[in-house]
């Protein structure tokens, strides 16, 4: 796996879908808000449309029964969860940190801390390491207005990575490195946005191209 399409919130807009089937790449990770709040029946269906292999984490606006969804699909579910694949390890988080809005998948700063803290203890490491969280580290990526909206606990653990493919905050689309480590949102797919992630050979080979279908 050396070429990857990075998708997320699609909040159950699936239109785009067929125009990013064009690019070349070995594997697609979707960073959650797969659905708004449901329905959760043409999940199975959507991520089948992808012939190759897919890894993806619930976002906040998805319900929590997606994850058994997710398990009983063709994707991976990587919530809470890692797997290495030759030079790459990817490592999964789900929902995000909590909001002002009460949606179906939060969690703690202290839930997340937990999590985070069982995946970097046990996680194989690799040449590149990758976290998919659906919620940005704090401090990057993760602005709404003035305000930083990021999770505390993703920034603590952030640095045992090399990349962290984030999504949740719609008008944060983009690039950004902070403590090292490069931090990617791919913009909203139900608006033709997402990215391409090219892993090199070597620690830090990195390439990240923004799309637009």
């Amino acid at each position: 796996m050396t070429d990857v399409l990075l998708l997320a919130d699609l909040h159950g807009n699936y239109g785009k879908l067929d125009a990013f089937l064009s690019y070349d790449y070995d594997a697609v990770i979707i960073a959650g808000d797969i659905t708004n709040f449901g329905p959760l029946e043409p999940v199975d269906s959507v991520l089948s449309n992808f012939e190759v292999p897919c890894f993806a984490i619930p976002g906040n606006c998805d319900p929590r029964e997606i994850v058994d969804v997710l398990e009983r699909s063709d994707a991976v579910c990587l919530h809470n969860s890692w797997i290495a694949l030759g030079k790459i390890t990817l490592a999964g988080l789900g929902g995000s940190n909590q909001t002002p809005f009460g949606t179906p998948f939060e969690l703690t700063e202290k839930e997340i801390d937990g999590e985070l803290t069982r995946i970097v203890n046990h996680m194989d490491k690799n040449i590149h390491n990758v976290l998919i969280s659906h919620a940005p580290p704090y401090g990057a990526l993760d602005s709404i207005g003035e305000e930083h909206v990021g999770c505390q606990s993703i920034r603590k653990h952030m640095t045992r990575f090399d990349l962290v493919c984030c999504a949740h905050i719609h008008e944060a689309r983009g690039i950004a490195e902070i403590d090292g480590v490069t931090v990617v949102n791919p913009g909203p797919a139900s608006e033709g946005y997402g990215a391409l992630i090219h892993f090199g050979t070597e620690p830090k080979e990195i390439q990240i191209d923004l799309i637009a279908v």
